[in-house]
């Protein structure tokens, strides 16, 4: 034990020469950088949204399943007007949108023109089924943040309201992020708004303990993804502020699951600006330790003083960030200081906040000194993995290895998990990635597995696109 223990303290302390990555990204394929990434230790994953991160296909399947239990879905596809002209088509339930999916109760409140619109998920024909399925990815050229905050979310729908699904899709993105070598998962969840199969309200502490059961099973256990939640508010509510206590002090309850708050939603919408909050937050702290906070700021296209105020606000991590490079002085404040932002490349180019990878700020960040980490946003939605932001980094950006070194360990230094656990995965982290540097340095890329799947945003944008691609 002394001697294995001895081996890896000199494989941290002496990182093998990172020549072997110099000279895959000067003379290899793009296919071999890409293998590398995708076999290499990575960190973890600090801005997940669960409910944008599972892939449709999962969604389908899982929502098939769930009539052993009561729950039957259906979607609409197609549109019979069966409304008067005016209907609320920017509120929650816009009757034009196609394939947004109820619950049987809701279908069965429906009168005979709007039954005709909608049919059950397990009858859909296969062009129908392809329809199910693209609708919540993000996919043409001009789809962008109206189309992805205005109905993707309304489409899923009465999805969400099931905890069965969420805790299941919890468990596929372990065993997937466990395949590309990720240790940790820091998401996003819902505790509230679940309903049972006849659409009547479920209890909050009912649906964390389905979570916590699924984490608890054998094969969530095997993934060897650490996950830690996060509970976000949706900001620009007008009661985003009793949202807020609710979540801040449930999750200072259940404090061995969830670990943090987020504040999501909009920041265009400027009835969610970050100081709205300001008092909220300081009373909560006067009544409950140890609560931490990570919260979207500067996802938007115009300079403000956003970030600024969300490190008012107290939070020990910025998600996004993007427009912090138009505030010189907290530029300066963030310089080898404490917070750390949540670097979202494939969303920030998918929802139009850059339209060019040379516009993004990432660089600037990674290499004046502020702490980032690379993170996967709604990667469902983008039809993306991990893979694909290291992907991304080092085509756009030319990362060398140290800085992919430090992007993943940044991921677990900024976690916002439990100390001991926190060291202990920073450990495992330094033997792996030592281990994996030797093993490139001696044999190159002749023990790494073949080309994984790869989806359709690498396939799209980069044409890495394998015979198995999703």
């Amino acid at each position: 034990m002394r001697t294995s223990l001895l081996i890896a303290a000199l494989l941290i302390a002496q990182p093998a020469s990172a020549d072997w990555f110099d000279d895959i990204k000067q003379n290899g394929s793009a296919t071999d950088l890409y293998r590398v990434l995708h076999a290499m230790p990575k960190g973890g994953d600090l801005h997940n949204h669960l409910s944008g991160s599972n892939f449709s296909e999962w969604l389908y399947d899982l929502a098939l399943e769930e009539k052993k239990r009561g729950y039957v879905y259906f979607t609409k596809v197609r549109i019979e007007n069966c409304v008067a002209y005016g209907s609320d088509e920017y509120g929650s339930a816009p009757y034009y949108l196609m394939f947004r999916t109820i619950m049987a109760s809701e279908y069965e409140a429906l009168n005979d023109c709007e039954k005709r619109e909608y049919k059950s998920l397990e009858d859909l024909n296969a062009t129908e089924k392809s329809g199910w399925l693209d609708s919540i990815h993000l996919d043409k050229p001009y789809e962008g943040r109206d189309e992805f905050f205005g109905t993707h979310w309304p489409r899923m729908n009465a999805l969400g309201w099931n905890p069965w699904i969420q805790a299941e899709t919890l468990y596929l993105n372990m065993q997937a992020f466990g395949a590309e070598g990720l240790s940790y998962l820091e998401t996003q969840v819902s505790v509230a708004g679940f309903v049972n199969p006849d659409g009547t309200p479920m209890p909050s502490e009912q649906a964390v303990n389905i979570l916590r059961e699924r984490l608890q099973r054998d094969d969530a256990v095997a993934t060897g993804v650490t996950v830690r939640m996060q509970i976000s508010i949706l900001r620009f509510l007008p009661g985003a502020e009793d949202h807020l206590r609710f979540v801040y002090r449930y999750v200072h309850d259940h404090s061995d699951l969830f670990v943090a708050v987020n504040m999501v939603g909009r920041e265009d919408n400027d009835k969610g600006y970050p100081l709205r909050f300001l008092e909220t937050l300081r009373d909560l702290r006067r009544q409950y330790p140890g609560v931490k906070l990570s919260i979207h700021a500067g996802e938007v296209d115009e300079p403000n003083d956003h970030v600024r105020d969300t490190l008012l606000l107290g939070a020990d991590r910025i998600g996004h960030g993007l427009n912090l490079i138009t505030d010189d002085d907290t530029m300066r404040l963030m310089r080898h200081g404490p917070y750390l932002v949540e670097i979202n490349l494939i969303s920030n180019l998918l929802l139009k906040y850059v339209s060019d990878y040379a516009e993004h700020p990432f660089p600037e960040y990674l290499r004046t000194g502020i702490p980032v980490a690379l993170s996967t946003d709604d990667r469902g939605m983008w039809d993306s993995t991990m893979t694909d932001e290291f992907f991304v980094a080092v085509t756009e950006f030319n990362l060398s290895w140290e800085e992919i070194r430090t992007l993943s360990r940044n991921s677990l230094q900024y976690a916002f998990v439990q100390p001991g656990v926190k060291q202990q995965l920073l450990r495992e982290f330094d033997e792996r990635i030592s281990k994996f540097e030797l093993g490139m340095q001696k044999y190159g890329l002749a023990r790494l597995p073949p080309m994984p799947p790869t989806r359709r945003f690498i396939c799209t944008h980069y044409e890495l696109c394998t015979p198995n691609a999703r």
